[in-house]
């Protein structure tokens, strides 16, 4: 069978791009919609689409930033200036951000476990994506995913969690590798 060694090469040094090494520009409205797409062809068992997309463009971000400042100062009216200063810059670490927006939820014969991995399977298809346009991405959850009142100003509904904020943009430099899995350690063979 041939192999496509192009894409074996992709999967074998896949890397997320680091804050520091994403610069501008991201990608424009056409591209992001054909990244987006690309992400959207994920496994979907019963065809639920169980997930959605929110684009966080640069303005967005800095109003959101505005946003995670008044709920971090109202949670802790002394808080530290530097955490104030990293959660305004938070959703303007790269030039676009997509929220990943899982809708799981119960289904007679589509088990919701499911539908959250499809969600998860969506975060990594557009890191793919974004590699095959040129682009590095960043996919994280951080705080921000888990606080009621951050998925209120999305507008996420009550049953909806973030599956990931996918941050997009150039990278400047090509990411060190990390430390990988011994795969000894974590496959076994029956």
């Amino acid at each position: 069978m041939p192999v496509d060694s192009d894409l074996v090469d992709h999967l074998k040094t896949r890397r997320s791009t680091p804050f520091a090494l994403m610069r501008g520009p991201g990608p424009d409205a056409a591209t992001l919609d054909a990244m987006l797409a690309i992400a959207a062809r994920v496994p979907d068992h019963g065809k639920l689409a169980p997930w959605r997309f929110i684009v966080i463009d640069a303005a967005a971000g800095a109003r959101l930033g505005e946003e995670l400042e008044r709920l971090v100062r109202a949670d802790d009216p002394a808080a530290d200036p530097k955490r104030i200063e990293i959660d305004r810059a938070r959703f303007a670490r790269a030039p676009v951000c997509v929220a990943v927006v899982s809708r799981a939820a119960p289904h007679p014969k589509i088990p919701e476990w499911e539908q959250v991995l499809s969600a998860g399977s969506v975060c990594l298809n557009l890191l793919h994506a974004a590699t095959a346009f040129g682009f590095g991405g960043n996919w994280v959850t951080e705080w921000p995913a888990y606080d009621r009142r951050v998925l209120d100003h999305l507008g996420l509904a009550a049953e909806e969690k973030i599956a990931g904020f996918v941050h997009l943009g150039t990278p400047e430099a090509k990411a060190e590798d990390r430390q990988r899995p011994d795969m000894a350690a974590i496959v076994t063979r029956l």
